[in-house]
């Protein structure tokens, strides 16, 4: 695995990616954070979930963000290849409930290339699509200080064949993200002799 995380992220533009895991929420945030001009987060109406554009303040500034509910799943993608392919909005999450097929996902590739965009999809695990650029696992890391900006990022699909895994922390007063080395592991100390 290499460590060099600046292969890989921030996320290539004029391609889509996907992210998954219980911190792929901040994994879209902090890529959001390095992405140029205005944001669009696309999720499903029905959903119980909402995006609050302040609670990404840490992040970027809040007002360059565009939130879309659409019907189902299938408006998310006609809105996202509509974004993606007019290149007026730099960077479009979508939040999946389904898995794409291949030809939504090369859709998607297409538009993202055409309008020098970069998608992001937040998927289920164990979801993923063959036409993405890159599938990513982002989880957090609970230490000792309790610090909930750690998190783990895996890369496990690149099509332009880096892979690895990093320890992050995003930086709000810097607005940047630092990788962190990773925790050493402690040695078993043995029982005292008797």
């Amino acid at each position: 695995m290499t460590s060099d995380l600046n292969h890989c992220f921030p996320l290539r533009r004029g391609r889509v990616h996907e992210v998954f895991g219980p911190a792929a929420f901040g994994f879209a945030a902090v890529a959001c954070a390095q992405a140029r001009g205005d944001l669009l987060w696309i999720t499903e109406g029905w959903r119980a979930e909402r995006i609050n554009p302040l609670g990404l303040a840490a992040f970027f500034d809040p007002s360059r963000l565009l939130i879309a509910q659409t019907k189902d799943q299938t408006e998310v993608l006609a809105v996202a290849e509509e974004a993606l392919r007019d290149g007026c909005i730099g960077f479009v999450v979508l939040s999946l409930t389904r898995p794409l097929d291949l030809r939504e996902g090369r859709r998607l590739q297409l538009a993202a290339e055409k309008g020098r965009a970069t998608g992001l999809c937040l998927i289920p695990e164990g979801m993923g699509s063959n036409a993405t650029q890159s599938r990513w696992q982002a989880v957090p890391l609970l230490g000792a200080n309790a610090d909930s900006t750690l998190m783990r990022w895996q890369i496990i699909k690149n099509k332009e064949g880096t892979i690895g895994a990093w320890n992050v922390r995003w930086d709000a007063a810097a607005h940047r993200l630092d990788v962190v080395s990773t925790v050493a592991k402690r040695p078993c100390s043995a029982p005292a002799p008797a």
